[in-house]
């Protein structure tokens, strides 16, 4: 029976190695003043998509990236990014690159490349550890993850990184307009292991560290250093996942956003979104709950008309595969996605319930409602 359902599943899936293009801008206008389907806003090899509305009136798009003009972001679209020539569609070395790119747009439907914004070259553990960037081949270098924040009238950068500095992630503030360089690192040593670090800050203007989904700690002010010592900000019932970690302040809750595969086993099923809330920054948080289904490692951000969403990403083991297949239990054998390959955004049902509590969901169908391999029971909407 298992032979016969493998055989069904490959049937469905999208089996072309060039992956799709967005959707047309006029398309794009249109589904975001319906706020009710996902929308495939942008091209290229990119994973943990993070969009922000800056104070200039644009919105900034960043992510893991290949470095620019690498020939297989076109003729290998779906390389896992992860050395593992064992997965179907990857190929080793990793196509992540060892830069952050920037694109910036007014509309979220057309976008302009701002080029590289920052290099590991530029981060603090190349001045420090400068005979690792001189042994470890470049080609192993690779940036995770980046986000970027504007914070207290400037812009900073954070990420993490396996190589050439094992656990080297950097904090790095940008002193020039434009993203451009010099850099500051405040964190100093203080960022060394931060693995998928991102930045809250509270209303009283105080600035947070999360990362390892989820470690949590307040930072002095210029982000020189902790203040406080670290605390895991897990659930009440659970841990909240594995990676991905990113806080919002909606109503009078704290929401604690964090990213897991479905089956709670690596690299099987969906990669999915799963959220906890708390009166309290530091916790504790109440039960996981569950946003919303091949959003793992997305940016929750709302558009300039208040208006939520989700970015999403090709994440899987093989090319994206039909809703129709992902709605079987053998989604749960490998890695499986329906995303296609570039930045997909997905409108989320955000509310503050009479109650105070807060109600978070993907309004897409596709998305809205977990898988029948997922490992913990969830409600279903309709």
């Amino acid at each position: 029976m298992k032979k016969v359902i493998t055989l069904i599943i490959t049937s469905l899936i999208a089996i072309s190695p060039v992956a799709k293009a967005a959707l047309a801008p006029a398309v794009i206008k249109a589904g975001l003043e319906a706020h009710n389907r996902a929308l495939h806003i942008k091209d290229g090899w990119i994973r943990d998509p993070y969009i922000v509305l800056g104070p200039d009136g644009y919105y900034y798009l960043t992510g893991t990236t290949p470095n620019p003009d690498d020939p297989r972001e076109l003729n290998d679209p779906y390389n896992s990014g992860l050395d593992d020539p064992t997965i179907t569609g990857s190929a080793a070395p990793s196509i992540v690159g060892s830069v952050v790119r920037l694109w910036r747009s007014t509309d979220l439907t057309q976008w302009e490349d701002l080029g590289t914004a920052f290099s590991m070259t530029d981060g603090y553990w190349a001045d420090v550890q400068p005979e690792a960037f001189k042994t470890v081949p470049e080609i192993e270098w690779h940036l995770w993850a980046p986000e970027i924040h504007h914070v207290d009238g400037n812009w900073i950068v954070v990420h993490t990184t396996p190589a050439p500095v094992r656990g080297g992630a950097n904090l790095a503030a940008f002193k020039g307009a434009n993203f451009s360089g010099p850099f500051e690192h405040p964190m100093k040593e203080a960022m060394k292991g931060r693995h998928d670090p991102s930045v809250f800050q509270a209303e009283n203007g105080t600035n947070y560290l999360l990362w390892g989904n989820t470690w949590i700690a307040p930072l002095n002010p210029g982000f020189k250093g902790f203040a406080e010592e670290p605390v895991r900000i897990d659930p009440a019932d659970r841990r909240i996942g594995h990676e991905g970690a990113t806080l919002r302040k909606i109503g009078n809750k704290y929401v604690h956003f964090g990213t897991a595969w479905s089956t709670d086993n690596m690299r099987k099923g969906t990669y999915n979104m799963y959220y906890c809330t708390s009166d309290n920054i530091m916790g504790p948080y109440d039960d996981r709950k569950f946003a919303g289904r091949f959003l793992g490692h997305g940016t929750p951000f709302q558009d300039k008309e208040g208006q939520w969403w989700c970015t999403a990403f090709y994440n899987a083991n093989q090319p994206p595969i039909s809703v129709t297949a992902s709605k079987l239990i053998s989604v749960g054998d490998t890695a499986n996605t329906i995303n296609q390959q570039g930045v997909t955004i997905v409108p989320l049902d955000v509310r503050v319930l009479d109650i105070g509590e807060i109600y978070i969901r993907a309004k897409d169908p596709d998305y809205s409602n977990p898988g029948p391999e997922e490992a913990e029971d969830f409600p279903i909407v309709h």
